[in-house]
């Protein structure tokens, strides 16, 4: 930039030498590359920028830390060795780890519900959450992992769906159920195929296989559901269609008539209001079905009262709209001879199998069983303890990592009981009925000594 005639002129040279660059504020208004400083827009702009980013820094400094707030373990920092996959997963870390960013979700669930008159959208982009590990919806190839987990799968197009759907007087609602109808990964007659070959190769060893599904929230409570929401459409006949064959097809235990017994008897809805999962009613429904399923007549002495009555800060589908949910309940004693208390709490995730027992005796199931879950059966780990003599659990992804290490837990076992969520199944099932895990676990699995 020179100057010629009293202006400043871009690129002009006098007599073998630049005069200083003039910067293009600085030149006449009138001139064709004149742009104003904008002094006191740009000095706002860079006060708010050194806020946004060094308030975090301070408040950290100070001991403030990010919170998991949507369910889910925060993001790990990601590994160089992961080549050019550490650029895409940084940035999720980073928002992941910015500090306050639970504060700020709440104030934008405030500010849409209180001047718009309507929740903040959850739908679109990807659902990265899922209520809790056991619980996904299956990936468009056969690497689920997780009723979709660590192998945690991903939807293979959330766009249009929903995360979270809210129904009538504060129900939730996951989309990933209506997901899983709309978007399977894999047609259900495959499912149901792959599903019957885990039945064989376990029943060609001499054992006694169970399949039961616990049907999603929109299944078992669907009068609470909005009258349009994501998927509701496209997902109507799947489901219909889905229990029609799972329960015929596959043999699956179907819970729905004895859940919907179990609300008129307590007198309330047998799952939570703000989280997917079922109430403690429901986890005994279905311990009583699987007891009844390996041992016919067990359960006739079963006694069951409650033992306390809880409520606490939670639910897995409000914590997935960034809000503080509520949750109550009761919590039950189960005397399988009528007289012995035998429930216990058993506080695992069920990473590694965990082998609990109770002495044999009237209304106790004798056999040794091996349940393969997922996080339905969570509520139900204490009354499964109490029922069953000798007990084996283990998360079904956990068991499915390692073709070897499964066998090895069934090696021992006369029943073998698959637990898995409807959309999980409805999804393709994840990695437990993938060909791959199926070849090597038929391999490897000895015959009932």
């Amino acid at each position: 930039m020179t100057v010629q005639d009293g202006r400043a002129v871009p690129g002009k040279e006098t007599a073998g030498f630049t005069l200083p660059q003039v910067h293009e504020a600085w030149l006449p208004r009138e001139h064709s590359l004149h742009r104003p400083r904008h002094g006191k827009r740009q000095f706002v702009a860079l006060v708010s920028a050194v806020a946004f980013f060094a308030t975090p820094l301070v408040a950290w400094t100070f001991g403030a830390r990010p919170v998991a707030f949507e369910n889910r373990e925060l993001v790990a920092f990601p590994s160089l060795s992961d080549g050019a996959k550490f650029f895409t997963k940084l940035p999720q870390w980073a928002t992941d780890h910015l500090v306050f960013r639970q504060d700020a979700v709440h104030a934008t669930d405030w500010i849409s519900e209180t001047f718009f008159g309507e929740p903040v959208p959850l739908d679109g982009g990807q659902n990265g959450g899922g209520p809790v590990p056991g619980n996904p919806v299956a990936p468009p190839a056969p690497s689920p992992g997780e009723p979709a987990g660590p192998e945690q799968s991903q939807p293979p197009d959330s766009s249009g769906f929903a995360k979270v759907v809210q129904g009538r007087d504060g129900w939730l609602y996951f989309g990933g159920d209506a997901q899983s109808k709309c978007q399977p990964a894999q047609p259900l007659d495959r499912t149901i195929a792959q599903m019957n070959r885990l039945r064989q190769i376990v029943e060609r060893s001499g054992r006694r296989f169970v399949l039961v599904v616990a049907p999603d929230k929109t299944t078992a409570v669907p009068e609470r559901l909005p009258s349009s929401y994501p998927g509701k459409d496209c997902s109507r006949q799947p489901s219909i269609d889905f229990w029609n064959r799972i329960v015929a097809e596959a043999g699956a235990l179907d819970l729905r008539p004895q859940l919907r017994e179990a609300a008129t008897v307590v007198k309330h809805e047998v799952y939570h209001r703000q989280d997917t999962h079922w109430t403690d009613e429901g986890a005994l429904v279905m311990t009583r079905r699987l007891a009844e399923a390996v041992q016919p007549g067990v359960t006739r002495t079963w006694v069951t009262e409650v033992e306390q009555q809880w409520k606490s800060n939670g639910g897995d589908l409000s914590a997935l709209m960034g809000r503080k949910g509520e949750m109550s309940g009761a919590q039950y004693r189960l005397r399988p001879d009528g007289k012995v208390d035998r429930t216990r709490a058993l506080g695992s995730k069920f990473v590694e199998p965990m082998v609990t027992r109770t002495a044999q005796g009237s209304g106790v199931v004798p056999q040794r069983v091996a349940v393969l879950m997922d996080s339905f059966s969570l509520a139900a780990a204490r009354y499964l303890g109490a029922g069953f003599a000798n007990l084996t659990l283990q998360n079904y992804l956990d068991f499915a990592k390692t073709p070897e290490s499964a066998a090895a837990t069934i090696a021992g076992q006369d029943v073998v009981v698959v637990e898995m969520v409807e959309r999980a199944l409805a999804a393709g099932g994840g990695t437990l009925i993938s060909p791959q895990f199926l070849d090597r676990f038929e391999q490897l699995l000895p015959p009932r000594g």
